[in-house]
Formats: C-alpha cells, structure tokens, sequence
C-alpha cells in the first residue's frame, strides 16, 4: 500500500526477525525430533500471532484492511497445506533423517520470504502499469484450478527437478549427510551436502507453488502491505504445521477438489471485477464455505484404495 508508513514496514519485518530469531536459537535450538504435540504448540503460536497482528489491522487501517488480510490469509494457508504433501514426497525421496527436517525448512522459509515479496511487488506493479495482466492472472488461476479437480496439479519430481541438475553440475556433491551442514570445505574444494540438495528442491518447487497462490492473493488485495504480510504469516506457521499434520494428511483427501473450487472462484472474481463487484465479506464466507466444507466431506467420506496409497506409491518413486 503506497500510503502505509514506512514505520508498519519496520515494525512487521522487526516483528518476523524478532520471531525467527527466537525460532532459530531458542524452540529449534538443538537438532531434535519435532512431536506431534510440540507441532500443535507451534502451530497455535503462529495463527495466536497471526491473529494478533490482524487485530492491530482491524484497529489502525479498518475493517475492510483486517478481512483482506484474513482471507488472503486463508487462501495462502489453505493452498500451502497441499504443499506438505510435496515436504514428505522430498523428505522421503532423499531419506532425510527427522531431526534435520525442521532445520531445512526453516531455511526454505527464508528463502520464501524474499521470492514472495519479488513475486507479490513484481505482480502489482504490472497489474497496476499493464491491465490486461490482471485478465491474464485471472485465466492462470483458473487453469490452476481446473488441474486441482481433474487431479494433474503440479507433483514433486525430486529425480528430475531442473535446479538439482543445474547445482550438481556446479558444485561436486557428498555422498551422506553431514549434519546440519550445507556446505564443506575440504582440500581448498566446495562441497554441498545432500541437505543442500534438499534445500534446492523446496526452494524451486515453492516458486512453482508461488505461481498459483500469489496471483490468486492479489485478486483479493492489490494492497502490498496486506498481500505481503498475509503471505508471510501463513508460510511461517508452514514448518510446524508439517509437524503436526505428516502423519494424517490421507484424511484431507478432497481438499485438493476445494482448492481447485477457491481458485476457479478467485479466477473468475477477477475476470468479471468490472462488471460484478463481489464484497470481500462475500469472498470470505464463500472461501471459507468451500475450505470447511472439503475438510468436513474428508472426514465423512472415505477416501478410494488409490487415494490413501497416493503418498507411498510418490515415496517408491
């Protein structure tokens, strides 16, 4: 937002330093692994400070601020949990010990902090110079949608993944894992460990997964301030949210279908936004209807043989 003051800038990106700091030297300051228990703490911390911070909206820019940022909020979280299921696929491929995961996907968030605001001020500024960029948004959501329902959404292919090829053939890389280490020196040589490896791939797909979500965030804000930080807490409660869901995400079997209808929905608000003006409070309560509803049917109706295998048969892959 062009009138929001320097100083809420400052303030948030202090806020998100203070509360990566603590993560990093403090929650995760020792290599363990992360219980189902611990996950759920987090979990709540995160959405607790979420909220919090929504509140602060709500009370300094106005109502209308408060439920842009709630729904894009929940459009980022809603479409970043069928991005766990790509983690495990990772996690499994490259047989990443358990106690290093959280480690790497601390990692990978950082790097998602900087792509997102490339992305996000990137977008704005083309909608804002080019308008038949925002028809173009429109119909790419759409698109992404319609892969959700006929189940061809973009899948992990750790095996084939471009940024992997690219990096092993600039840099020579070890055999076993090393720790926590990314990178060793021996010799007066550069190594990168598979860790790094592993990074990379959550880096590349997560721009991938990018390309969907923050186009479908900027039809319901073009407000960078709101975009961005929405953005932002959703990704952060992202690692430990993993946590807590890897051992039942079977369960949420048909959110991809809900996925596919929340954007197909987001697409088509952008295309007809100059001849239908949708409310925000409108585009809340639909997305929210399609979330609760995928979840719920997930739970009353049981999923095919095919679709509980589905993680197994990408993990022998």
């Amino acid at each position: 937002m062009k009138d929001t003051g320097i100083y809420w800038w400052l303030f948030f990106f202090g806020l998100i330093t203070f509360l990566l700091i603590i993560d990093l030297f403090v929650v995760y300051r020792k290599n363990r692994t992360v219980t189902l228990k611990y996950a759920l703490l987090e979990t709540a911390g995160w959405i607790i400070v979420s909220l919090a911070f929504n509140l602060l909206i709500y009370y300094q820019m106005g109502t209308v601020k408060a439920i842009e940022f709630t729904t894009a909020y929940l459009i980022e979280k809603s479409l970043s949990i069928d991005n766990l299921f790509v983690f495990m696929i990772i996690f499994s491929y490259y047989r990443v010990p358990d106690k290093l995961q959280h480690g790497v996907l601390f990692w990978g968030i950082i790097g998602s902090i900087v792509m997102r605001a490339v992305f996000i001020f990137l977008g704005i500024e083309l909608i804002e110079r080019f308008e038949y960029i925002l028809y173009l948004m429109g119909l790419i959501i759409i698109y992404a949608g319609i892969q959700f329902l006929r189940n061809k959404e973009f899948k992990a292919d750790p095996k084939n993944n471009f940024a992997v090829k690219l990096t092993r053939r600039i840099f020579p890389v070890m055999k076993n894992y090393s720790g926590t280490r990314y990178l060793i020196l021996r010799q007066g040589k550069l190594f990168i460990t598979p860790l790094f490896i592993v990074l990379v791939v959550i880096e590349s797909t997560d721009i991938v997964f990018a390309l969907d979500s923050v186009p479908a965030v900027l039809g319901i804000s073009r407000d960078p301030f709101i975009v961005y930080t929405s953005n932002i807490f959703a990704i952060l409660g992202l690692r430990a949210l993993y946590f807590a869901l890897a051992g039942v995400m079977s369960m949420f079997h048909l959110l991809k279908y809900g996925l596919g209808l929340i954007l197909i929905f987001i697409g088509l608000k952008i295309l007809l936004e100059h001849y239908v003006q949708i409310d925000i409070m409108v585009s809340l309560a639909v997305i929210l209807t399609i979330f609760a509803g995928s979840l719920l049917l997930s739970f009353l109706i049981k999923p095919a043989p095919n679709t509980v295998n589905y993680l197994k048969s990408n993990e022998n892959t």
